[in-house]
């Protein structure tokens, strides 16, 4: 590769499908959150439901799949919320934001790699969850102020 100053160099880039992140938000104003061991980071992060898309073109339809297997949630509406660009600096990734509403009860289908905790949390403490450090997986981030700023929060 060819640095901005034209010189040369080296540049590693890890290439990932589109991904996925749902912020679902039950009739009680309550969002799923999921509490999981994070390998790469050697710690337990509290996430709104998010996955690959292992390139499957139909993004809507891998959201509603990684709530359903996820959170063990279905929903009957969904709002895109935009994309948002994940760590532009060394990777292709780029996480397609839902809200999804009007919830009701599904299969869960965890991958025999995952150790997921469902977590049910009123979404303004999601909102100071946020605030606070305590949820801070950047699409879960983004999505849950994108939300919060849509409502006037």
């Amino acid at each position: 590769m060819v640095r901005p100053d034209g010189s040369p160099g080296i540049y590693g880039v890890v290439e990932v499908q589109p991904s996925v992140g749902v912020l679902a938000l039950n009739q009680k104003d309550y969002v799923v959150l999921i509490g999981q061991w994070r390998y790469t980071l050697g710690r337990y992060l509290i996430e709104i439901p998010r996955g690959g898309s292992d390139g499957e073109p139909d993004l809507l339809g891998c959201a509603q799949r990684e709530l359903a297997e996820e959170a063990g949630v279905f929903a009957a509406r969904w709002q895109a919320l935009g994309p948002v660009e994940v760590n532009s600096g060394i990777t292709t990734d780029v996480q397609h934001l839902f809200l999804a509403t009007d919830l009701s009860p599904a299969s869960a289908s965890h991958d025999a790699d995952e150790q997921l905790d469902v977590l049910w949390r009123p979404f303004p403490e999601t909102i100071g969850m946020v605030m606070r450090g305590e949820i801070s997986e950047v699409c879960s981030v983004a999505a849950i102020l994108k939300v919060a700023r849509m409502r006037g929060q």
